[in-house]
This record gives C-alpha cells, structure tokens and sequence, in this order.
C-alpha cells in the first residue's frame, strides 16, 4: 500500500532531568535515513552517564540541526522528521537505514565512570529517555519505510554483513570509543545481533593476535604508525628483540588496551623494618640466605590481601565476565630482572609462609630465573604481582597490569626524607609505593584503604601478626 500521510515534525531534547549543556558524543543517523519509532538518534554523555535519544516517531530524517560536539539542554531541536504512516505494512518489513558515525574530539573523550549497559541509570538521568513533545498522537500507526535504492552504497561494510547503525548500548559504544574500535566491524553475540563488550574484548584480542582481518584500515581509528627510513639521519645498528620481549610486548599491549588502568600512589615508613631486616640479615646471610625489603614486601602484601580480597580477584572469563573470582590461595608473583628480559615467577602459598622462607625461595626462584631455568609451572597461578625497582633507582612509576589480575604493585627505591614528628623534623626513610589496578573492579577509595593498610603493616611488621 501507499504512502497515506506525509508530516513534518521537530525532535527535541527530552527532559533530561536536571543535567544543562550536555554534549553531543554520536550522531547515529543521517540525512535521508528511515527511522523506527525507538531508533536511537543521538547519544549525550554527561560526567554521570551515556543517554541515547530515542525517535518519538517513524519517519525520514529531513534535517539534522545538531553536529556533535555540540551541547545541548532539554528542548533544543534534534533534527526535523517528515512522518511516514503506512496502512498494512508492519515495522519488521521495514529496511534498516544505513548511518555514518560522525567522528569530533569529543568522541574518544575517555569516561572514568564504568556503567553497567542493563542497569545504565544514574539517580536524575535515565539510559532511555521519556519524550514530552508538543502534538504526539496517543496511538502512532505503524509506518513504512521506502526501500533503499539499489544505488546506495552503505557507508560501512564488514566482513560478516552490511551493518548499519550498531546494535550497541551505551556504555558498549562508550568503551568501544575509548579503545578506538569501530563497532561497524564487531560481530554482536547478544539478542538479535546486539553488541556485548566482551565482543569489543575479543575483537581487540583477535586483532591484536593478528587474527582479524580488517582490510586495507586499522580496526582502530588511529593514525597510521610512522614509517621512517632512520639511516638516512646517521649510523643506526638492528638488534632483535628477545623471545621474553616479544612474549611479554604482546601481552603488556593487550593488558594496556585491555584494562582501564589507574595508579595510587604512597610512601611506607620503613625506617624501623630497615633497622630490623639488617640486624637479622647479618646472621641469615651466612647461610645464603640475603634478607630484602622485598621478602617482607611480599609478607605484608599478603596481610593486606586478605583484608581487601578484591585485591586477590580476577574477573569471569566468557559468560561469567560480571562475576569476580576472588582468590583464597595467595601466590604472589614478582618481576625478575635478567639478561633476557623480565620473568614473573611465583611464590605459592606465601601467606602459610614466614619472612625468612619468603626470602629462601625468592633467592632461589631469582636464581632460576637468571640462569634462564625456569619451568612453565615456576610463572602460573600468581594471583598478585610485585614489580620492584628498589635496587636500580625511581621514585615512582606505571606497573601495567598482568592479566588476568586486577592489580599489581611497583615499588621503587627507598630514600631519607624529613618527616614532621613531635614538633619537629627528623629523618625517616620512605618507600615508594605504586598501585595499579583495574577500575573495572576496583575503585580509588579502595585503592587508598589498600596501599594505607600496606604502609602500615611496613611500618610496625608486628601488625602481620594480628
């Protein structure tokens, strides 16, 4: 049947409860697409939340009056529609309409708010909002779309099919914008095709392992890496990267891309440790055992793990991806500087452990690990990482994560600093501490009770005791 009535109508910025200037971070049609009534048109993303606007009606977009970047408020206009009513079509036979993501700044600003996309609310801003437009009709019937002539090209193509706008919740375009992913080459495994982000993960990780054709493009919307011809500039000497370093670059990457990172970072007062750890250090050391900061590290680590066990965790894998698996074994793992590269090795069970058999085993773990023996099952199963740079130098830096954890440890090397005490100043010696961990799983307040809990276990060792 035929077209029965053509009206045009203004879209507007629904009620949006108390939130003003309010960016515009996606626009998911163009001028000429059919719509369904439910489409989304454009997606906000304010401090709080992402909000897709929904179309109020079926229609054919005659004007778009916003362009992103662009910050709007409740009742600014969104585009005009012109109405298409149809008499016996239904909406399921109606083609899907081809949309081009328009790309500004504002789309890979990053968001340090994780939501989820089922639940994605916030107490004054709804994930999906309700229109109050003038002249709604209570009952809209049902519309069709005109088909799409066989000229017109979709602007973007994947391998699998023709995609249009993707079927993606808020916070899955959120993510995917941060990572630089293009949703239009994502295959959905949820309902009716819609994007998870473990699709996003594993779209990452398939391209990242090479093994995702994304044609003659970078899967991420990034400048191409610069090809430069450095000989031409003076002498220059090819060294090929060890086979750790090429393990671990892939991993470091993924684990960089994977996981939103945040670092805490604190000093410890070790001042009385020092003087303890080399009192009985004199006396160990005759049996071969060398007495470091980094044996009572892991002690008091483990203490603190067990009063924060979120700490100790992993995320699901696969379809438990929004559970945490928290860990009730403490194997710690630690970066082993050697001539290769570095190793992470772990130390089993370090809790059921004194500081004296810590310190025997990360000597002879160490020792393995610089004469390159050591076996596969020597650096499996750590459930927390220790990364110390104490014995070269620093006074901070980035630990990036090693996946599947959810945090890791830097320390870096002690110095004395004046410290207020008493009314007045006097020396003590600070050990610089930097947690990253998984934002994901682990929030900043957290993050303070964790690394001020570990600092004052390293200030008073009588505390792993208790």
């Amino acid at each position: 049947m035929g077209v029965d009535v053509a009206e045009i109508k203004e879209v507007v910025v629904p009620d949006i409860g108390d939130f003003d200037a309010i960016p515009v971070v996606e626009i998911l049609v163009k001028e000429g697409d059919v719509v369904q009534q439910e489409d989304p048109l454009i997606v906000l993303e304010s401090d709080k939340a992402t909000v897709e606007v929904p179309s109020p009606y079926a229609g054919r977009i005659k004007q778009i009056k916003l362009k992103t970047g662009d910050k709007v408020s409740q009742g600014i206009s969104i585009l005009a529609m012109e109405l298409i009513a149809a008499t016996n079509e239904s909406p399921q036979e109606l083609p899907a309409a081809t949309h081009k993501k328009e790309t500004s700044p504002a789309d890979v600003i990053p968001s340090a708010t994780a939501v989820d996309d089922d639940q994605y609310t916030s107490n004054t801003m709804s994930a999906r909002v309700d229109f109050d437009v003038k002249n709604v009709p209570a009952k809209q019937p049902p519309a069709k779309r005109s088909p799409v002539e066989a000229s017109e090209k979709p602007v973007f193509e994947s391998d699998q099919n023709t995609k249009a706008n993707p079927h993606a919740g808020p916070s899955v375009r959120r993510f995917a914008r941060e990572l630089g992913v293009d949703l239009h080459k994502v295959t959905g495994s949820g309902s009716k095709q819609r994007i998870l982000k473990e699709d996003v993960q594993a779209f990452v990780k398939q391209v990242l392992a090479g093994r995702q054709n994304v044609g003659n493009e970078s899967a991420f919307d990034l400048l191409p890496w610069p090809q430069v011809d450095f000989a031409k500039f003076g002498p220059i000497e090819l060294k090929s990267l060890s086979r750790i370093q090429q393990i671990s670059g892939a991993n470091l990457q993924r684990n960089w891309i994977m996981i939103p990172h945040v670092t805490q970072f604190d000093q410890a007062d070790i001042t009385d440790l020092e003087v303890l750890r080399k009192r009985h250090n004199e006396k160990v050391e005759a049996g071969g055992v060398k007495l470091t900061i980094l044996a009572f590290l892991v002690k008091a680590v483990t203490v603190s793990l067990k009063k924060f066990p979120e700490f100790n965790a992993s995320l699901g894998q696969e379809k438990d991806i929004n559970q945490l698996v928290i860990k009730r074994y403490y194997h710690l793992a630690f970066a082993a500087d050697t001539p290769a590269g570095l190793v992470v090795p772990v130390i089993r069970n370090a809790d059921q452990m004194g500081v004296l058999e810590i310190a025997t085993e990360l000597g002879r773990l160490s020792g393995l690990a610089r004469e390159g023996k050591l076996k596969p099952g020597d650096m499996q199963g750590g459930s927390f990482t220790i990364s110390s740079l104490g014995g070269i130098g620093g006074t901070g830096f980035t630990p990036i994560i090693n996946a599947p954890e959810v945090a890791i440890l830097g320390v870096s090397r002690a110095s004395y600093q004046p410290v207020y005490r008493d009314e007045t100043f006097v020396p003590r010696l600070l050990l610089p501490l930097s947690l990253s961990y998984d934002h994901r799983v682990i929030d900043g307040a957290q993050a303070a009770r964790f690394t001020t809990h570990l600092t004052d276990v390293l200030a008073d060792m009588r505390l792993a005791l208790l």
